[in-house]
C-alpha cells in the first residue's frame, strides 16, 4: 500500500506485527492508526514503508480447525465486548466501564437533540446525576463535537470526581485546586497557554475560579463542555460569594461569545424562591427566565431543556427494575442529661446570657452573641468539643465590624455558610477573646496572667474534661446503645457528628466499648479527600463488623452504600439539607438492603434539639413526602433560627442551676414558625404542580425503547455477558462455582492461560507484579500468588472492590473477550486455550437443510457536521459486528435468511456428534464458498443497508424539539452520513447441518 487513497479512515492494515484501523489525519507520509481491538487511547504514526495488507484474513480449513457449536456464540459475543468504536448513535457507550440504567439513558438522548447541549439534571439524591451527566460529556467528546471539558464543583467533591471520571469512564482529569494550579501551569512548556488549553479534561473548584484575578481568564478559556455541580448554589441571595459564582456561570453561559455546552446538575433545583430557579434555568435559556411554570406552553419549553425524576419514577423504567432500599425506618434516640452535666450546660448558659446582655458597642455585643450561641452547639455536642472551643481563641472575636461578625457567626451556628460545601464548618469555633487589651489564654497560660473572662473559660474547659465518658456522659451512653443494637440485628452504621473534637471522642469511645466485636475509624476534615476515601476503604476491608464516625465532610461526595446501612445523627445539623445528605449515602442506588435505617439523637432537657428537628428537620421531610418535591428551607431557615437565639439568650430565664427551657410560649419564636411554615409549604405545593412533567421529559416510553433495543442488539444483552462469561471460563478450565441466589459465580484463576491470568492482573510473584513493560497496571492491581486466587462476578452493580460486574465493560470482561478473539487467530496455541474458533459444523434438529453462518465485522465512515456551518466535518471511525446466514436449496441455491431467523441459529444445541472427517470437510466446503461472487455481493449490499440503517438511527436521535432547534437540527441532519469503508472481515463461518440429514445426505443438495 502506498498511495493515500489506500489510507482512507477505517482501511484494515498490518504493521509492526498488529492490526490496525487506519484514522482520520494520514498524510503521504505517515499514518495515524489505531489497534484494532486495542487501547483506543493509544493513537500511532506509521510509516508508510511498513504497512501492508492486513494479515487477519479469512477462516482456514486446516485439519481439526473447526470447532464446536458454542464457537459462533462465544466468538461473536467476544468481537462485540471488545468492540470500542461502536457505529451507532450512542458511541460512549462503547467506552465507559459503567452499565448505565436505561433511566440514564433519558438525559443523554435529550442532550442529542440539542446543539448546543443546555441541559438541568435535578434528579433526586442517590439516582445518578454524575453518571449522567459525565455519559452526555464522554459522548460529546465521543463524537468530536467537543474537544475539552470542565466540572465545576466544591473542593470537597473534586477527588469524588476525579475517581468518577478516571475510573467509570476512562478519561484523565487534572484537578485544578489552589494547592495544583501553579504545579500544572508550570509544566506547560507555553507559558502563554492555559491549563484548560492544555488538558482536555479538568475538575476545578468552583470558589477558586470565581475569584476576580482568575475569572476572566478561565472565561476565555473555558472548555467546550461545562459541567456545574450542586447548581443551585450559584443562585439566590446568599450573598457575595453567591454572586460571584452566579456572575461567572452567566458569562460562560452566555451564548453571543461562545455556544459552549452547559450541563447543571443538582438534587435540589428548587430553592423555594421562584427567582432563584428562574435565574437557574435562564442559565440554559435567557428566554427560560421569564417562564410561568403554571402555564402547559411555558412548561413545555422548559421540559425540553430539564430532566428531574424521584425514585418512584424510575424504579421500574421500560422493564428494568433499579434496586433501591423500599423503605427507610426512622428512630429518635431521646436521652436526658445526668445531672452534673445538666448543671453545667446551666451555668455555660447563665453566663453566655450574662456576656450577651452585659454593656458594650455594637460590634462586640455582635461577637458576643454569636460567640455564646455556638459555644452552647459545642457544649451540647460533646464534653470534648465544649473542651476546645472553651480553650481555642474565638474566629468570631477577630472580626473588625459587625456585618463581619454577622456573616462569620452565622455561618458557624447555623450552618449556612455562603457556599456550597460543608468543607471545614467541622471546626470549633472558639470562645477565647481576641481583644487588643486582653491577653489570648490557652492551657499553658499562667492563671494570674489571664483575665476574668479567660478565667471562667478556663474553669468550664476543666470541667468538660471532667464529664468525659460513658459514666457522665448520657448522649453517649445513648449511642453506644443503639451502635450495638444495629450490629446485632447486622446494620453497620456511620455515625454523623458536627465537630472534629466530638467525632474523635465518640470514636474512641466506641472503640473501648465496642472491643473485638467491630472495627471503628473516624473520618473528618483534618483529612485530604483522599485520605480520607483511603480511610473509609481500609476500614471496610478488615473482616467483621464496622462502624464508620464522621464529620459532614463526608455527608456528600462519597458514596457508602455497599457497606453502610444505617445512618445515626448523633449531632443535629441545623440545615435540613444536610440530613438529606447524610442519608443519601446510604440510602441510594446499589444499597443491597431492603430498608435502611436512620436514627436522630437528642436530649429532652433543653429542647433546642427537639425543636430545630420539629421546625426544620421534620418539616423538611413532610413537605417532601407530602408533595414529592425537596424544597430547600426559604432564606436558610435564618429567620426562625435566629428568633429561636432571641429567645434561649435575650428572653430565656431559670433559676440558677436550672435547665428547662421553654420557647413554645416566646411570641416572637411562634410568629417566626409560622412565617417560615407557611412561605415554605406555599413554595412546595407550587413545585409539586409541575413536577411531573418534567420526570421524562415528553419522551414517549416507545421511543427511548426503540433505541435501547437497537443499543443492546448491536452491544449484546446483560444476559449474554453473563453466558459468554461463565462458558469462557469453564472451557479455559475455570470451572464457575455458584448459582443465581448468590448473585453471581467465583471462578479459580489458576487454571486459566498465563497470557489471560497476567491480562487479569493475576501473576505468579510479587517479582512478576512489579515487572515492567506489560504490567503497568499491576502495580496497582495485580495480585500475586500469595493473594487471593478466584475471579468473583455480581450480576449487577455494585460490586464489592476486587469484584466485577457481568458487564461488557467491566476490565475483566473485557480481557477474557480480547484472549478469546486473539487466540481465535493463533492457530498456534494448544486447542485447550483456544475455545472460541473460526470455523465450526454442527448437527442439529434446529434446521432441516444444510445452513452457513457467518460473522462479519463491518467498519464504516461516520460523518457528523460540525459544531457551526462553517466547521469542517467530523469524520469518525465505526465498526459493527454481524451475523449473516443462508441456508442451500435443492437446486444448490442459497437462500438467505431474515435477520431472526439468523439469531435463532445461535441458540442452536448439537443434538448429534459430528465425524472429525465430516466436520474437516463442511468446515474446507464452507471456506471455498467465501470466494463466490453471490455472496460476496449479498456481504457488500449488507453493509450498504447497515449504513442506511445507521444513518437513520444517528438523524432520529438528534431531531430537535422547538422552533429553533428543528431549524438547526434539520440543517445538521442532512449533513450526517454513514458509508461502508471496504468489505468486511469474515471472522468466522459454521455450518448447521441438519441430524437426520447428516447420516444420509440427499440427493441433490445437503439436507
Amino acid at each position: 500500500m502506498s498511495a493515500t487513497t489506500d489510507w482512507a479512515p477505517g482501511t484494515l492494515v498490518r504493521a509492526r506485527d498488529r492490526d490496525w484501523v487506519v484514522l482520520p489525519g494520514s498524510t503521504a507520509n505517515l499514518v495515524l492508526a489505531q489497534p484494532l481491538d486495542g487501547d483506543r487511547e493509544f493513537v500511532a504514526a506509521l510509516f508508510p514503508d511498513e504497512v501492508r495488507e492486513p494479515g487477519f484474513g479469512r477462516p482456514r480449513a486446516l485439519p481439526g480447525e473447526a470447532g464446536d457449536f458454542a464457537s459462533a456464540s462465544l466468538l461473536r459475543t467476544a468481537l462485540r465486548i471488545a468492540s470500542t468504536a461502536g457505529a451507532g448513535p450512542f458511541r460512549s457507550l462503547n467506552a465507559v466501564a459503567v452499565e448505565p440504567r436505561r433511566y440514564q439513558l433519558v438525559p443523554l438522548m435529550m442532550a442529542l437533540r440539542m446543539d448546543p447541549v443546555r441541559l438541568l439534571i435535578g434528579d433526586d439524591v442517590g439516582i445518578g446525576k454524575t453518571v449522567e451527566s459525565a455519559l452526555i460529556a464522554k459522548e460529546l467528546m465521543e463524537q468530536g463535537s467537543a474537544r475539552n471539558m470542565t466540572v465545576l464543583c466544591s473542593p470537597s467533591l473534586a477527588e469524588q470526581w476525579q475517581r468518577e471520571l478516571r475510573d467509570k469512564f476512562g478519561m484523565d482529569p487534572e484537578l485544578v485546586l489552589p494547592s495544583t494550579a501553579a504545579r500544572l501551569q508550570k509544566a506547560i512548556d507555553d507559558p502563554h497557554r492555559s491549563i484548560f488549553d492544555h488538558y482536555p479534561v479538568t475538575v476545578v473548584s468552583t470558589d477558586f475560579i470565581k475569584q476576580d484575578e482568575r475569572r476572566d481568564a478561565f472565561r476565555r478559556h473555558c472548555p467546550d463542555v461545562l459541567i456545574v455541580d450542586e447548581a443551585h448554589t450559584c443562585v439566590g441571595t446568599g450573598g457575595n460569594e453567591q454572586q460571584k459564582r452566579y456572575e461567572l456561570l452567566s458569562a460562560l453561559a452566555d451564548r453571543t461569545e461562545r455556544d459552549r455546552h452547559l450541563i447543571l446538575v443538582t438534587a435540589t433545583p428548587h430553592s423555594g424562591d421562584p427567582q432563584a430557579f428562574a435565574k437557574l434555568t435562564g442559565l440554559l435559556d435567557p428566554s427560560l427566565r421569564t417562564l410561568d411554570t403554571t402555564r402547559s406552553a411555558d412548561r413545555d419549553k422548559l421540559a425540553r431543556h430539564f430532566v428531574q425524576r424521584r425514585r418512584h419514577d424510575i424504579k421500574r423504567y421500560l422493564d428494568q427494575d433499579t434496586p433501591f432500599p423500599e423503605d427507610r425506618d426512622t428512630q429518635d434516640a431521646l436521652y436526658r442529661l445526668d445531672a452534673d452535666y445538666a448543671r453545667f450546660v446551666a451555668d455555660i448558659l447563665a453566663h453566655t446570657r450574662q456576656q450577651v446582655r452585659g454593656p458594650g458597642g455594637d460590634h462586640h455585643q455582635r461577637m458576643s452573641w454569636w460567640t455564646a450561641l455556638t459555644l452552647l452547639r459545642c457544649v451540647l455536642s460533646s464534653p470534648a468539643a465544649a473542651a476546645a472551643t472553651l480553650r481555642a481563641r474565638s474566629l468570631i472575636a477577630a472580626t473588625r465590624t459587625p456585618a463581619e461578625a454577622d456573616k462569620l457567626g452565622r455561618a458557624a451556628a447555623f450552618e449556612l455558610a455562603d457556599d456550597e460545601t460543608a468543607e471545614g464548618m467541622d471546626v470549633v469555633p472558639g470562645s477565647l477573646p481576641s481583644l487588643p487589651d486582653e491577653d489570648v489564654a490557652t492551657p499553658q497560660t499562667p492563671r494570674e496572667g489571664r483575665t476574668g473572662e479567660a478565667e471562667a473559660l478556663t474553669d468550664f474547659a476543666d470541667r468538660a474534661d471532667a464529664l468525659a465518658g460513658p459514666a457522665t456522659d448520657a448522649k453517649l451512653r445513648t449511642l453506644v446503645d443503639r451502635v450495638k443494637r444495629q450490629l446485632v440485628d447486622g446494620y453497620d452504621p456511620i455515625v454523623f457528628c458536627h465537630y472534629i473534637p466530638t467525632a474523635e471522642y465518640v470514636a474512641r469511645h466506641l472503640k473501648e466499648e465496642l472491643g473485638r466485636s467491630a472495627s471503628v475509624e473516624a473520618v473528618t476534615g483534618t483529612l485530604h479527600p483522599d485520605a480520607r476515601q483511603a480511610r473509609v476503604d481500609e476500614l471496610t476491608a478488615r473482616r467483621g463488623r464496622h462502624v464508620l464516625v464522621a464529620t459532614d465532610c463526608l455527608s456528600e461526595g462519597v458514596n457508602l452504600q455497599e457497606h453502610f446501612g444505617a445512618v445515626i445523627h448523633y449531632d443535629l445539623s441545623w440545615n435540613p439539607t444536610r440530613h438529606l445528605q447524610r442519608a443519601g449515602r446510604v440510602d441510594r442506588f446499589g444499597q443491597p438492603r431492603r430498608r435502611v435505617r436512620e436514627i436522630t439523637v437528642y436530649d429532652t432537657d433543653t429542647g433546642i434539639d427537639g425543636l430545630v428537628l420539629k421546625v426544620l428537620i421534620q418539616k423538611h421531610k413532610d413537605i417532601a413526602d407530602q408533595t414529592g418535591v425537596a424544597v430547600l428551607v426559604p432564606d436558610q431557615g435564618r429567620g426562625v433560627l435566629e428568633a429561636l437565639a432571641s429567645a434561649l439568650l435575650l428572653r430565656g430565664g431559670q433559676p440558677e442551676g436550672q435547665l428547662t427551657l421553654d420557647f413554645e410560649d416566646d411570641p416572637d419564636f411562634g410568629r417566626a414558625r409560622e412565617a417560615l411554615h407557611k412561605e415554605w409549604e406555599s413554595a412546595a405545593e407550587r413545585e409539586s404542580k409541575v413536577l411531573t412533567k418534567f420526570a421524562h421529559i415528553g419522551l414517549r416510553p416507545e421511543e427511548v425503547e426503540a433505541e435501547l433495543d437497537a443499543l443492546r442488539q448491536a452491544l449484546g444483552d446483560p444476559g449474554d455477558i453473563a453466558t459468554f462469561t461463565r462458558e469462557s471460563l469453564a472451557q479455559l478450565g475455570a470451572q464457575p462455582i455458584g448459582d443465581a441466589r448468590d448473585r453471581g459465580f467465583k471462578a479459580p484463576v489458576d487454571p486459566l492461560p498465563t497470557g489471560l491470568k497476567h491480562a487479569l492482573g493475576f501473576y505468579e510473584d510479587a517479582d512478576q507484579t512489579a515487572a515492567p513493560g506489560g504490567a503497568a497496571k499491576a502495580k496497582a492491581k495485580g495480585r500475586a500468588r500469595t493473594a487471593a486466587r478466584d475471579l468473583v462476578f455480581r450480576e449487577d452493580f455494585p460490586v464489592a472492590r476486587g469484584e466485577h460486574a457481568l458487564s461488557r465493560t467491566d476490565p475483566a470482561v473485557r480481557a477474557l473477550a480480547r484472549y478469546l478473539l486473539d487466540a481465535a487467530v493463533d492457530t498456534g496455541l494448544p486447542p485447550e486455550e483456544r475455545p472460541a474458533r473460526r470455523l465450526g459444523v454442527i448437527r442439529t434438529r434446529a434446521v432441516d437443510r444444510r445452513t452457513v453462518l457467518l460473522l462479519a465485522r463491518y467498519r464504516f465512515r461516520l460523518t457528523l457536521p460540525g459544531r457551526t456551518a462553517s466547521d469542517d466535518p467530523r469524520v469518525l471511525v465505526a465498526d459493527d459486528a454481524q451475523v449473516l446466514a443462508w441456508r442451500t436449496g435443492d437446486d444448490g441455491g442459497r437462500t438467505w435468511l431474515s435477520d431472526e431467523e439468523t439469531a435463532a441459529l445461535l441458540t442452536a444445541t448439537p443434538d448429534l456428534n459430528t465425524l472429525p472427517a465430516l466436520r474437516d470437510q463442511q468446515a474446507a466446503r464452507a471456506a471455498a464458498e467465501l470466494d463466490d461472487d453471490e455472496i460476496n455481493d449479498h456481504l457488500r449490499a449488507r453493509g450498504q443497508l447497515l449504513a442506511d440503517r445507521l444513518r437513520e438511527a444517528h438523524q432520529r436521535v438528534r431531531e430537535a424539539a422547538g422552533q429553533r432547534g428543528r431549524e438547526r437540527g434539520a440543517a445538521a441532519v442532512r449533513r450526517i452520513d454513514v458509508q461502508p469503508s471496504g468489505d468486511p472481515d469474515l471472522l468466522g463461518v459454521y455450518v448447521y447441518l441438519g441430524a437426520p440429514a447428516a447420516q444420509q445426505p440427499a440427493p441433490g443438495g445437503d439436507r
